[in-house]
């Protein structure tokens, strides 16, 4: 099992290669869930840290339906992220009525063509999380990060056992929302991939090296 870690800053980012991430999820400002981090911060991260890094591509915080300019604006995101060097790109987007938004996704997928494409917890907002699979599947996504669609990754953990043995052959499904050193254990049995957490101690706003190598060190025992 590998371990992605939220990355909101480049000393966040530093802290998850020093205890051992696989891979970091950079991006900035987690007050609002996480937005595209600005390109100065992505450079620095990819010229000095060693690390699979995907990027964060959100034009804002709030819901996941977007206006034309604002897919215009995540489009151009993702070119950057490429152009700088990130191996994946992770995005969602939602109609009002809680569905893919279709030809938004089509628009963000063919401009990270190439790319480690992977649909965040907006997921965990549709209203058919089974046909939203299905449908994922079929546009090309890589890996859908979920919480099983509950408050947290624990509490979803039914969903995602399920969803995993169902559809795990054709797409990824990562867990995250409140996974920590202390619960990790619970998903270790059941074949995911790999799991996903900002790796943030309580009234702190940085990742700590610490619960990163905890999180590291109970998935290599």
């Amino acid at each position: 099992m590998q371990l992605e870690i939220c990355a909101s800053s480049f000393k966040s980012a530093q802290a998850a290669v020093k205890g051992g991430a696989h891979r970091i999820e950079l991006c900035e400002d987690l007050t609002v869930g996480g937005i595209t981090p600005a390109t100065d911060i992505l450079k620095r991260v990819i010229d000095q840290l060693q690390v699979e890094t995907h990027v964060l591509i959100r034009a804002r915080g709030g819901d996941f339906c977007y206006t034309a300019q604002e897919i215009e604006q995540m489009v151009f995101a993702i070119k950057v992220a490429k152009n700088t060097g990130a191996t994946g790109v992770v995005f969602g987007a939602l109609t009002y009525n809680k569905e893919l938004d279709i030809p938004a996704l089509k628009q963000l997928l063919k401009a990270a063509k190439g790319m480690d494409c992977s649909f965040h917890k907006a997921f965990d907002e549709v209203v058919n999380p089974t046909k939203v699979l299905e449908n994922l599947i079929r546009l090309g996504f890589k890996r859908v990060l979920t919480s099983g669609q509950k408050d947290t990754a624990v509490a979803g953990l039914q969903n995602l056992v399920t969803w995993n043995q169902k559809y795990g052959q054709d797409i990824e499904i990562m867990p995250g929302g409140g996974i920590r050193p202390d619960n990790i254990a619970k998903f270790l049995d059941h074949n995911f991939k790999s799991v996903h957490s900002a790796a943030i101690p309580k009234n702190n706003i940085e990742t700590s090296l610490e619960v990163v190598a905890s999180l590291k060190a109970s998935i290599a025992s």
